[in-house]
């Protein structure tokens, strides 16, 4: 029940199709429908969920620009997020991460809750997030888990470091296909000072993307480049 309602709430907070990444009635149904759930069913992987998006909804209205472009949270304007709904949500993420036996959501919403309480992409505690997806991955192995995981290494650790995660990931074949695995990679070559190959890179992960709006993305990123 708690994973069919958060893939309503992730088709509402990143579409897969359409020409709006976010869709609202989605996101909020989803958030009503965990309230629900938690006030039958008080469980700490019920309370992880409903912080976990909470604090992702919360930064909706900072997610787009006016026509509708993806801002990566890096560059979101962090005065437009809901400091209510990220007020309830990191004290939910608290209260999930000190049940006797914590699980996948509940880990998420904490390192939601630690990027939601930074003032700024660099003031970020990456060295805690890198910990809570170590935490993550033997809680839930799998291939997205083990990405993200490399990208807070790599912000932790420098861009090389990531890197090797990232190209590892990819030649094991379980994210070959995906796009978020190729833009991460373009990336770190980006901040390695290797343009060609980022450029490479971004080429692959924007003809993978399935969205107008990733697409576009990484087209101003190759504009970037150029």
């Amino acid at each position: 029940m708690l994973r069919v309602i958060y893939l309503v709430f992730n088709e509402g907070y990143a579409a897969s199709t359409g020409e709006a990444l976010v869709r609202r009635q989605l996101t909020t149904e989803a958030i009503r429908l965990a309230r629900l759930l938690a006030s039958l069913l008080p469980d700490a992987e019920v309370t992880g969920l409903l912080a976990l998006m909470l604090l992702q909804d919360s930064r909706s209205a900072a997610r787009t620009s006016a026509d509708g472009d993806l801002i990566l949270l890096a560059d979101q304007d962090r005065s437009r997020w809901d400091r209510t709904a990220i007020a309830e949500g990191r004290t939910l993420a608290a209260e999930a991460m000190r049940a006797p036996a914590v699980g996948s959501y509940a880990i998420q919403a904490a390192i939601a809750a630690e990027h939601a309480g930074a003032a700024s992409d660099v003031d970020t505690d990456w060295r805690r997030i890198a910990v809570l997806y170590d935490l993550l991955l033997r809680a839930e192995p799998s291939p997205v888990v083990a990405l993200n995981r490399a990208v807070a290494i790599a912000m932790r650790d420098g861009p090389a470091a990531g890197l090797a995660l990232v190209d590892e990931l990819i030649a094991g074949g379980d994210v070959a296909s995906f796009h978020l695995a190729h833009g991460a990679r373009a990336d770190l070559l980006r901040r390695l000072g290797r343009a060609a190959d980022a450029r490479a890179a971004y080429e692959r992960a924007a003809a993978l993307a399935q969205h107008d709006a990733e697409r576009r993305f990484y087209a101003r990123r190759l504009a970037e480049l150029a």
